[in-house]
């Protein structure tokens, strides 16, 4: 009994259990209620006087770092070389629980800030650096194990995801501080002498208060602002989920296949839903046009081995064929296309190459196209691989892309639809900067599309996690998100974060997603990440006055 309770007080024995739960908080076993849990086994360890153990941190780094691998096991998944990434990115996420509890413990014991203060503002500082530093990253974030808690999520329209991971470890904090702090060492507790005090006496009741009131406003605001209309439907998207392996997508013999595989879907979709002229616009998920968009500039740069006039009829005729291939898709299907396709572009600077959305009029004209702004390290392109070619021929990738400079927003119908790709919907701060710029140029999108091809996990709890990422943008913008993925998932989300129609996980599926404009405008859209950047900014301050003798563990 002494063993167990020894093991129960330990550092490892608290940040253990918080690990567990939060894991199976998330996909795939998405149990949500767990996460109101987990954290309060991390925020006792902020309020005792000192941690247990010689190397505390070092215990908490190496519990973070199991938690990740569990979480994101599925990094592993694309390509032999990507176990290299997995354990490296799972090793960075581990320095994240050392760093909230030196934080909040330097917060507590030296600032004397309350703990239910300290430990969601810290949380909240942390989970905005995770979604800028080295590219960033916000999946299996605590307040996305909340996402089918549809009118507490509201809140992310006030400040973002980040709101909900504050209110999560806000009430953890209220229950941690509510607690008694466990006697160190144990054999305090077994000192005879009067019978102790009855648990529920020892109990601290004011911070349940604070609790009901916080967790109950974010309730009322959230009831109230999902009590209005339903808008109007102004234009009818078919969402097309073909199921193909990566594998194959990138043998160059399979790519009439594919090309089949996804046109056949297409045909489906149009009778199933009403025929030509029925369906607004038929959205294909990320790069499943298997033939690129060809395109140049009239002083391109001439490769090495051509002579200028052969070289500039070879493109000419090249971006002839690309062009009448897509023509002859939009024939076939008589509406207008949003196409998930790569692109091959020759300029004065020489070849780029970007992941795009190519808009297609009914007639079949290449209406405009939107490149990927921001791509993933290792997954599109090789770090000064522009620099050091050599360094390209170690990866998997046969070339780096080019990121995109510019938002785009298509006409569909009455309404502007803005196209964004994989895992561009995983930072709020990117799309929220998007559709500023678009809205600064006159043309603020009402529906958000993205563009997504999740193969390269098979049918893993990464579609899960990709797709709750949607929910949030959702909801911080205020307008319908829509998601075309090969393999799953695809999906039709309101402007409330409720995922009105979604596809099935590996395999093949069509959505037929109604959508209007909603009306209510969002405070996070207008004002950014203020909230969450003066936790981060209040992070650093803790910092500082850490850094200034050794971060207290005892």
């Amino acid at each position: 009994m002494d063993r167990a309770l020894r093991w129960y007080r330990s550092t490892f024995g608290h940040a253990l259990v918080g690990a567990v739960l939060l894991w199976a908080a998330l996909p795939p076993c998405d149990l949500g209620p767990l996460a109101w849990a987990a954290p309060v086994w991390w925020v006792v360890l902020l309020r005792r006087d000192r941690l247990v153990g010689r190397r505390p941190y070092r215990t908490l780094g190496l519990v973070g770092f199991g938690f990740w691998l569990a979480a994101l096991h599925w990094l592993r998944l694309p390509h032999w070389a990507t176990s290299f990434g997995w354990v490296a990115l799972s090793a960075y996420f581990a320095c994240y629980l050392p760093g909230f509890v030196a934080l909040g413990r330097v917060a507590v014991h030296r600032l004397r800030v309350s703990v239910i203060v300290a430990a969601p503002v810290v949380w909240t500082g942390l989970e905005l650096a995770r979604a800028h530093l080295l590219t960033g990253f916000t999946m299996a974030s605590l307040g996305h194990t909340q996402h089918r808690w549809i009118q507490l999520i509201q809140v992310s329209d006030l400040v973002g995801a980040y709101g909900v991971s504050f209110l999560v470890m806000f009430a953890a904090a209220c229950v941690a501080r509510m607690l008694p702090v466990a006697a160190w060492p144990p054999a305090a507790v077994a000192t005879p002498g009067p019978a102790r005090t009855p648990w529920w006496r020892r109990v601290t009741w004011w911070p349940a208060i604070p609790l009901v009131v916080v967790v109950g406003a974010a309730l009322v605001y959230g009831y109230a602002r999902t009590s209005g209309p339903v808008p109007q439907a102004e234009a009818r998207i078919a969402l097309i989920q073909g199921s193909i392996d990566i594998e194959l997508k990138s043998d160059p013999a399979m790519r009439d296949v594919i090309q089949q595989h996804y046109l056949d879907l297409s045909r489906q979709a149009i009778r199933e839903y009403g025929g030509h002229g029925a369906v607004d616009l038929v959205v294909w998920p990320e790069t499943m046009f298997r033939e690129s968009l060809v395109e140049y500039d009239a002083d391109a740069l001439v490769l090495p081995g051509w002579l200028r006039p052969e070289f500039f009829a070879r493109l000419e005729r090249a971006s002839a064929q690309s062009r009448a291939a897509v023509a002859r898709l939009a024939d076939e299907l008589r509406t207008s296309l949003l196409l998930g396709i790569d692109t091959e572009y020759y300029s004065r600077q020489g070849p780029r190459f970007f992941n795009s959305a190519a808009m297609i009029g009914v007639s079949g004209e290449v209406v405009g196209r939107y490149d990927k702004m921001h791509l993933v390290m290792f997954g599109e392109y090789v770090p000064w691989a522009d620099r050091f070619p050599v360094l390209q021929r170690f990866t998997p990738l046969s070339v780096s892309l080019t990121p995109g400079v510019e938002p785009r927003a298509f006409e569909v119908s009455t309404l502007r639809i803005a196209p964004n790709i994989c895992y561009e919907s995983v930072l709020p701060h990117l799309l929220r900067r998007q559709i500023r710029a678009l809205a600064d140029a006159g043309r603020e999108p009402h529906v958000l599309v993205n563009l997504t091809n999740d193969g390269w996990f098979w049918g893993s709890s990464e579609l899960d996690m990709h797709l709750i990422c949607g929910v949030f943008r959702a909801v911080e913008n205020r307008k319908p998100f829509l998601i075309a993925a090969n393999t799953g998932f695809s999906a039709w989300i309101d402007a409330d974060g409720r995922i009105r129609a979604q596809g099935p996980r590996r395999a093949t599926g069509t959505i037929l997603a109604e959508v209007g404009r909603d009306p209510r405008r969002s405070l996070y859209l207008a004002y950014g990440d203020g909230f969450s950047g003066a936790c981060l900014v209040a992070c650093g301050g803790f910092a500082l006055v850490g850094l200034r003798r050794r971060v207290p563990s005892g």
